[in-house]
């Protein structure tokens, strides 16, 4: 019976579009995933969204729509996202499903039961935005949010506690005695220093918003968030359901069970869900992986800076493959990373063009010209075995490496390590030099020989490769007619396939990338709000007439419109603003053609900071709405306005 390995990502709180922070852990997941089933495991993946909480109903009342309406939204995004990310998710749990809730229900009514719970009063600075309450020495510049910097409020309520203090030696005592249980071992530190700091009991219900599940013997109390959240890694699995197997195979009965969360929500997933299972008398059976962030060169991502970047851009224009193999690649284990455009192309153009893609290019190319398209492995010693030793080596220590540190969640330094045998073999040919090898016959043999060691090194690597590389590998394979038996873990021996027979031709795996030129485009979408999915996000904060008066509206006519030469979304239009014939890109190809806009008066804000926007200049917006069914409408003027006529 096949090991089982049951991981989950977190699940997403559905406030606007994901980024490529969740990308990564997603991504992340489903590597070690399809690692796992090439080395025979029995693999269970969920991911999900939490979909309950004040600022979800806040959001939907701000935007005209109910909280489900809001949910089902941003959960479409997430599961369409997922998909063009191949990811191989066997579940998605929405904590608004029937499954949850009822579940959710039964194991507050449990914990009350058992006195694990009991109703108080709290008061405190409460932040609707992150839904938590802080302590004044929590707090910064008076009142505000130590997390995300918006104002508190005071709030008193009644509310129910979870007895943490109740539980607080076991836990450690668990820690203790499970040194593996949370890593890496610096987030371990941190959680057993914040237990033996005292733990204060949690509160786990609240009545200031109805967005959620109802306690079954109180309904003034909604369920709080984390045990509404956290309960969703075993209600996926069918716990407290008629039809609880796969929880009895993947938790209780099962091998391995790791979670994948950020270290913004360790303290959540190391200490309150340990302490619920233990007062639920169920096996604490996880593991715990705590990842950095993807963080920009100013630091963490923000809409509010203008330094978000959007994994489906990346894919559109670069590929799967080089987005998935560059998000896991660049954050070390337990790190940070930094994203930077100029980062994200030369990797590509290193690692995959350079390195990998031209070995086989270059590869199939010496073995057609040379041997007709087809070698076969040969005993001869020749004076140049010693190279090919060396590489049969470099590729038994890579294999080793690889699964050792894949096995360790360090998938940065496997796919570093199988960088180092993708390296020495193409060190194989400028050791070698097959071209001079081939003009005389004497040395024939010892051609074939080095050819067919390259072959078997590139198919090793493509094994490797699997996990991250989910066009590619299936490409190479066909290039060099591997049959599916020389294509898992246990055909990672050197020599284990006896002869090649390559293509005539091979495409290029990977196209060469300009720099310069890409890293502007990138760092185009970061500044381009009109390429990014629409937000369901509250009404922004008031503002007084003289910050109104800052924002120069003006009419404008379109004289000339045209699609933008480097991206589908985009018009290039010039508008005449009285003042000037302005060159203004805006994303509205999608919904007006050209032709639809020569002639219309439209408003624009003509104050507005020039930027390039894929190479197009753009002298200002065009001020357009968006209806629930996400089409764009550009808000025209009257015709009567003359261009220059001033909106106020």
């Amino acid at each position: 019976m096949s090991k089982t390995f049951y991981i989950t990502t977190p699940i997403y709180y559905p406030s606007a579009k994901f980024h490529i922070g969740s990308a990564y852990t997603t991504c992340l997941c489903d590597s070690v995933t399809r690692y796992k089933k090439l080395k025979g495991y029995d693999t269970r993946f969920l991911t999900g969204t939490d979909e309950h909480g004040q600022k979800i109903e806040e959001a939907a009342k701000a935007n005209g729509k109910t909280p489900q309406e809001h949910v089902d939204y941003i959960a479409g995004l997430a599961q369409d996202l997922w998909k063009q990310l191949e990811i191989q998710n066997d579940d998605f749990i929405r904590t608004t499903q029937k499954r949850h809730e009822d579940v959710v229900e039964e194991i507050f009514e449990q914990l009350l039961a058992n006195d694990d719970i009991y109703l108080g009063e709290y008061t405190g600075n409460y932040c609707v935005s992150c839904e938590s309450y802080f302590t004044p020495t929590q707090l910064v510049d008076g009142d505000k949010c130590p997390d995300c910097g918006q104002p508190t409020t005071v709030l008193k309520e009644e509310t129910y506690f979870l007895r943490l203090s109740k539980y607080a030696d076991r836990l450690l005592e668990f820690i203790d005695q499970n040194p593996n249980f949370i890593f890496p071992e610096t987030r371990k530190n941190e959680v057993v220093s914040f237990i033996k700091s005292g733990l204060l009991d949690l509160s786990v219900s609240r009545t200031a918003f109805s967005w959620g599940v109802k306690v079954r013997s109180n309904p003034k109390h909604v369920v709080y968030v984390w045990i509404d959240a956290l309960s969703n890694y075993i209600t996926a699995l069918g716990y407290g359901s008629k039809d609880d197997s796969l929880y009895q195979k993947y938790w209780v009965n099962g091998n391995e069970v790791v979670h994948v969360v950020g270290k913004d929500i360790l303290r959540f997933h190391a200490i309150y869900w340990p302490i619920m299972l233990l007062a639920l008398n169920i096996p604490i059976t996880f593991r715990l992986y705590v990842h950095g962030w993807y963080l920009m060169k100013d630091g963490k991502m923000s809409k509010s800076k203008g330094n978000v970047i959007y994994p489906e851009q990346l894919v559109e224009r670069y590929g799967l493959d080089a987005f998935r193999y560059y998000i896991v690649r660049e954050i070390q284990y337990g790190n940070d990373g930094v994203f930077t455009p100029e980062d994200y192309i030369k990797r590509i153009n290193t690692d995959l063009v350079n390195d990998y893609g031209n070995l086989v290019s270059r590869t199939i190319s010496m073995v057609n010209k040379y041997f007709g398209g087809k070698v076969q492995k040969t005993k001869h010693d020749h004076s140049l075995i010693q190279f090919e030793q060396e590489l049969g080596q470099v590729a038994k220590v890579a294999v080793q490496d690889y699964q050792t540190l894949m096995d360790e969640f360090k998938l940065g330094d496997a796919l570093k390590a199988l960088s180092i045998l993708v390296g020495r073999t193409n060190k194989l040919i400028d050791d070698t030099s097959p071209w001079d090898l081939a003009k005389q016959e004497e040395t024939k043999t010892a051609l074939e020989s080095v050819m067919y060691h390259l072959l078997e090194s590139i198919r090793i690597i493509t094994v490797l490769y699997q996990p991250f590389l989910m066009e590619t590998c299936p490409k190479v394979y066909g290039y060099l007619n591997v049959d599916e038996e020389f294509q898992g873990f246990e055909s990672l021996v050197f020599g284990s396939k006896e002869s090649y027979e390559v293509v005539k031709k091979a495409a290029h795996l990977f196209p060469r990338l300009d720099e310069e030129q890409e890293s502007e485009i990138i760092r185009s979408w970061m500044l381009d709000t009109s390429l990014k999915e629409p937000e369901i996000e509250p009404i922004l904060p008031e503002i007084t007439i003289d910050d109104f008066s800052k924002i120069d509206i003006r009419a404008g006519k379109v004289l000339e419109a045209a699609y933008h030469p480097n991206a589908d979304k985009l018009l290039v239009m010039k508008v005449d603003t009285g003042d000037k014939v302005r060159n203004i890109v805006s994303g509205i190809a999608k919904f007006y053609q050209p032709d639809d806009m020569v002639g219309k008066t439209v408003l624009i804000i003509a104050n507005l900071k020039p930027v390039k926007l894929r190479g197009e200049l753009s002298e200002g917006m065009i001020l357009a709405a968006e209806n629930e069914e996400g089409e764009l409408h550009v808000i025209e003027g009257a015709n009567a306005l003359n261009p220059g006529s001033k909106i106020s």
